[in-house]
């Protein structure tokens, strides 16, 4: 297996404005993602066991869509762990190459085989950091295949990869498919576009028989990765008799039916997303700083046309933070850049009597804050009219 070269080296989520500036590199120009929450008493699961492997090797260091592919590769597995639902499956998180600081061995199991916990999942997920070393796929696949000896029932293995320095490794996966036959089937899915790892997932699509090699690009939007988990996890369950129930109503006008509206009484013109909150996007600001940035301002310049045809309506805008850094602090920066908000409103002729401001620095987190992914949606400002 050659050397490979070493280079230094991610939901929409409801009513949120992101707010980036605390440490951790965050993947940029990604699609906005907002999971997509399957209705359990719907579906049941197609599998009785899944495993993830993902490329932890040098070459995922190489860039893809302006980030490492490394860190597509690890938006795509915290997307997906964001929408399989659980539904008592068994599950593992198993990657190969490692920088040295992470693992010393060609494959590692970082989590699993147990039944699946998305909240775990995610804590071992955010433990591979970095990426380094050789592209070991078939001893992941072999090791794999020892993980599944005692369990029954069909397994899904998806395989999140560049697939470049591979081309000896499709032996084992051939060799796994004769040991399981049709109970397990492989579902890769390439980082990167380069011909030669499209040319090798494919065939390791093609020895697991059941689907053709998917890319990175058409699964990290939310439409795109609920659609692969529905074909490769779920299958529908039994429908209920139904019972007639009365036509739903959006009270608000705002698109979204009463049932599904999350944030019921939203202003007309202000622009919602799937459960019915007012969402602003990617409004930044630099590193540790209070500062709107100037791309922000054409997002913010639709608040107040808004507010300023509604001055009946006000508003509070709510402060978030990740949990790097001490109470004190990120408390203070999450009023800072919430009143930055209230100040730009006010200086376009908002009176700040209708712009109230709350910092709640890191208590009420909507991720996880054990990934960077995680970490990222927690840093925001929330509207809330009344």
């Amino acid at each position: 297996m050659k050397k490979k070269r070493f280079v230094q080296a991610l939901l929409a989520i409801t009513a949120v404005l992101f707010l980036f500036g605390c440490a951790a590199k965050e993947p940029a120009g990604l699609p906005p993602f907002s999971a997509k929450k399957f209705d359990a008493s719907m579906y049941q699961s197609k599998v009785n066991n899944f495993v993830i492997i993902l490329d932890a090797s040098s070459s995922m260091d190489d860039d893809c869509m302006g980030n490492p592919k490394f860190m597509i590769g690890k938006a795509i597995v915290e997307h997906m762990n964001m929408t399989i639902p659980e539904l008592g499956q068994t599950a593992g998180l198993r990657s190969f190459g490692h920088a040295d600081s992470i693992s010393k061995n060609e494959t590692e199991l970082f989590y699993g085989m147990e039944s699946y916990s998305s909240a775990a999942l995610a804590e071992k997920l955010g433990a591979i950091s970095e990426a380094g070393g050789y592209s070991p796929l078939g001893a992941a696949i072999a090791a794999m295949g020892n993980d599944l000896e005692s369990l029954p029932g069909k397994t899904a293995v998806i395989i999140v990869s560049d697939g470049l320095d591979m081309k000896q490794d499709a032996a084992q996966a051939k060799a796994v498919k004769e040991q399981y036959g049709d109970a397990i089937c492989f579902y890769p899915i390439q980082v990167g576009n380069d011909e030669e790892g499209a040319a090798f997932l494919s065939e390791i699509a093609s020895i697991g028989g059941c689907a053709s090699l998917m890319n990175a690009k058409d699964l990290l939007g939310t439409e795109g990765m609920a659609a692969f988990v529905e074909n490769v996890f779920l299958q529908r369950a039994a429908a209920p008799a139904p019972v007639p129930a009365p036509t739903p109503m959006d009270s608000d006008g705002d698109g979204v039916l009463d049932p599904d509206d999350q944030c019921p009484g939203t202003p007309a013109g202000a622009k919602v997303n799937a459960v019915g909150c007012w969402v602003l996007d990617n409004v930044l600001f630099d590193f540790d700083k209070d500062t709107i940035k100037p791309e922000a301002f054409s997002q913010l310049d639709a608040i107040y046309e808004i507010l300023e045809k509604n001055p009946v309506i006000s508003i509070e805008l709510q402060g978030h933070t990740d949990n790097i850094g001490s109470e004190k602090y990120n408390m203070d920066l999450s009023q800072r850049r919430a009143n930055s908000v209230a100040k730009y409103l006010e200086d376009k002729g908002i009176a700040r009597n209708r712009l109230a401001t709350t910092g709640f620095g890191f208590d009420k987190p909507v991720a996880l804050n054990s990934t960077d992914y995680g970490r990222s949606l927690n840093r925001r400002v929330e509207i809330h009219p009344y």
